[in-house]
């Protein structure tokens, strides 16, 4: 039989550290879940692992690992204890009622007595010349994941909120020099944020001006194209390295007006679980998470998810009694 012609227990959308984990907690409890890998709005199927080259903080890998073949074990993990999975987008959702109704790109309807939401959040980005070529080779969008790899380098970081002061006073580990580029000639950070920045003698700031393009070779960046907001004056600016710290887009627009979300976007949960409000439905990864963004914690909410899918099940016992399996 078909996994799109019967009812499941649960369904999984998105395919990243946090939706690989809730597969591999599911299907060990015997939920045989069906895992769609089709990330939300036209995002690498893997999520944003799949566009990083070493991973040198995830648990277990003391050498090291590359983000596919991250992605690739867990995946391969996941399908060893029975998970099933569709390789295509989910364009629109139905949880009004018992029973959650998911159609794909292809058409195909599947139904599900729990659904866990797990389509992640992308990096906001710059849309400038040269980025999307050096993206993962000296692009990057999380000073935590790659720091490390710019020891005694210059690098730059576009942003001018808490985040970027964070990030930035975080590379001054590992850089020799950090160039803040922001297009305002204030910050938007809180004042104490600002102050421990400004007293960091690793960091410069670089006021009214913003990135125009990138430049590199041999998978690395060389230099930046900066503008200056006041003038329109364009210069080369010498850099080893650039960090974007303006924001992430949670990939929640398949369940706008549905589900309810912050300011920002990102699903809101019943803390310490993964409940969304919508009976049945969890969140969990970088979609509900803007504060850590890291593939273990998501992982970690991947787990929690299958926990809270689980019990919720065993809760209620009733859903879809028609089952035809």
């Amino acid at each position: 039989m078909d996994v799109t012609d019967r009812v499941q227990d649960v369904v999984i959308i998105g395919s990243g550290p946090a939706g690989l984990t809730a597969a591999v907690y599911a299907a060990r409890g015997n939920l045989e879940p069906l895992l769609i890998e089709g990330v939300v709005d036209g995002g690498p199927t893997g999520g944003q692992l799949t566009l990083t080259t070493d991973v040198e903080n995830y648990p277990g890998f003391p050498d090291g690992i590359t983000g596919p073949e991250l992605i690739l074990g867990m995946r391969a993990q996941a399908e060893r204890f029975g998970t099933h999975f569709i390789t295509e987008d989910v364009t629109s959702v139905d949880l009004s009622g018992p029973l959650k109704t998911l159609t794909t790109a292809s058409g195909k309807t599947v139904t599900a007595r729990s659904l866990i939401i797990a389509t992640g959040a992308k990096p906001r980005r710059l849309e400038v010349p040269g980025e999307a070529e050096l993206w993962g080779s000296g692009v990057s969008a999380c000073a935590t994941c790659d720091g490390f790899f710019f020891k005694d380098k210059h690098v730059v970081i576009v942003g001018g909120g808490d985040t970027a002061m964070e990030e930035a006073i975080f590379l001054t580990k590992f850089a020799a020099k950090v160039s803040v580029i922001h297009r305002r000639d204030e910050l938007r950070a809180s004042k104490i944020m600002q102050e421990r920045a400004f007293k960091n003698d690793k960091i410069e700031f670089v006021w009214n001006a913003t990135v125009a393009e990138v430049h590199g070779a041999d998978g690395a960046v060389s230099s930046l194209t900066l503008q200056d907001t006041v003038s329109g004056e364009t210069r080369d600016f010498p850099a080893e390295g650039l960090f974007l710290a303006i924001g992430h887009i949670p990939n929640t627009w398949l369940f706008e007006g549905v589900l309810d979300t912050d300011d920002e976007g990102y699903l809101l949960v019943e803390q310490p679980s993964t409940r969304t409000n919508a009976p049945g439905v969890f969140a969990c990864g970088d979609v509900m998470d803007h504060e850590y963004r890291q593939a273990v914690t998501a992982a970690g909410t991947g787990c929690r998810a299958a926990i809270d899918a689980e019990r919720w099940l065993a809760e209620n016992t009733s859903v879809a009694p028609d089952d035809p399996r």
